[in-house]
């Protein structure tokens, strides 16, 4: 069985990524975790904030994409390429 890692995103970001890593886990859209995130930290009296700084140390930053690799030159070997002429319609009589 195979796991989904939980990472803070490096992409969508407005302090940390840590509600932009939980949207991506949850694949929900990151504005709706930050509302939800705020929604629940009115509804606990603010003891949802402490969960914030929190998540921030534990979650580790998500891993950097590699570089692409640059494209390949052409080859010596290989025809190059010529378009084909448009066939002539039939000629009417």
């Amino acid at each position: 069985m195979r796991y989904r890692r939980l990472y803070r995103s490096r992409t969508e970001r407005m302090l940390t990524g840590v509600c932009g890593g939980v949207a991506r886990y949850l694949n929900a859209d990151p504005t709706a975790v930050r509302v939800g995130f705020v929604l629940l930290a009115v509804l606990t009296g603010g003891l949802a904030l402490l969960a914030y700084p929190l998540m921030w140390v534990v979650m580790p930053e998500e891993p950097a994409l590699p570089p692409a690799p640059p494209p390949a030159p052409p080859s010596v070997l290989s025809p190059p390429v010529v378009a084909q002429p448009a066939a002539a319609p039939p000629a009417q009589v």
